[in-house]
């Protein structure tokens, strides 16, 4: 596998976060508050500008598998989070119980979830309209599962004023995104290198700022390192359940081959391009934020080391064109 840029820029957009927040933090050296800020909108504006509305309809007419990928991602995922909270009766400090939470309630991937079906010599055009599809979801699900997920807690997220944050910084960006492919549509295209970068460069920057933020608020003094770890062994096993779970449902609905790695990829991940920029939507200004948006780094930079392992070895037992 080679190196990604931005698996190691998570890594170190969190060393730095938590040993020179002046760095990242509001009104600091780089002034990241105000990336992230004009940042989020930039982020959803690229999606639409990227977003293909005639390859995501090539997939259309696969109704079982739009359903159950749609069904692992916005009810199973959220379903086994609970069920494990339930279980180990808040072993995790809460921020951090918010935040698997928040994975769970999240979007799946797009590009990389189509990339590793693609690699595996699943069912691409059915990968690209449920990544689609459930990213288009997500704007409201994801909130609506937030704003009821923090009152149980006794935090208080209002649904209706953070669904028109989500409308104005979110979905306004999408929809004026696809008005400009009109006009940009082939720039974007012989672009997409660039802006790619581009908007993986204002993630990692949001990722620095909410992170150098906690730092200066003093969350991390109230836990030991080890959180990290217990963190990453609570990531690993979230996507291992869900995963697992996929699989059963392809083979006890006799899914095909191609079929069921569309499934299994699609509905086991979560998308960090999603819940980096939407996180300071829906949290605001919580101190814990960064603390909150940790269980979504991890999970996405174990996620693709993963299924990176595992279309590997599904295109290695690919049967072989005629």
């Amino acid at each position: 596998m080679k190196i990604d840029y931005f698996l190691v820029g998570l890594v170190l957009a969190v060393i730095v976060g938590v040993l020179l927040p002046a760095i990242g933090a509001d009104n600091g050296l780089l002034r990241l508050d105000l990336v992230a800020e004009f940042g989020i909108c930039g982020v959803f504006f690229l999606y639409g500008l990227s977003l293909a509305p005639q390859k995501m309809l090539h997939g259309l007419r696969n109704v079982r598998l739009h359903v159950l990928v749609q069904l692992l991602t916005f009810a199973i995922f959220p379903a086994v989070v609970l069920g494990a909270q339930f279980l180990t009766d808040g072993y995790l400090p809460e921020p951090l119980e918010i935040g698997l939470f928040y994975v769970a309630a999240l979007p799946s991937t797009v590009s990389s979830s189509v990339a590793m079906v693609s690699l595996a010599r699943g069912n691409v055009p059915g990968a690209i309209f449920n990544a689609t599809l459930s990213s288009l979801i997500g704007v409201v699900i994801t909130p609506a599962w937030m704003a009821w997920y923090m009152q149980g807690v006794g935090q208080s997220v209002p649904f209706l004023p953070t669904l028109g944050k989500v409308a104005l910084l979110v979905l306004l960006p999408i929809v004026i995104g696809q008005i400009a492919r009109i006009w940009l549509g082939g720039w974007a295209q012989r672009n997409g290198y660039w802006t790619k970068h581009v908007d993986r460069v204002i993630i990692l920057a949001i990722v620095l700022n909410s992170i150098s933020d906690a730092t200066v608020s003093g969350v991390w003094e109230n836990y030991e390192p080890t959180i990290l770890i217990e963190t990453a062994v609570a990531a690993i096993a979230l996507f291992a359940v869900v995963y697992a779970i996929s699989i059963a449902l392809a083979r006890l609905t006799r899914m095909g081959r191609d079929d069921e790695i569309a499934l299994a990829f699609c509905g086991s991940k979560k998308s960090l391009a999603v819940g980096v920029p939407l996180a300071p939507v829906i949290f605001g200004n919580m101190p814990e934020i960064g603390l909150i948006i940790l269980p979504i780094i991890l999970f996405h930079f174990f996620q693709l080391i993963i299924v990176s392992a595992l279309a590997a070895r599904y295109a290695r037992g690919a049967p072989v064109p005629a």
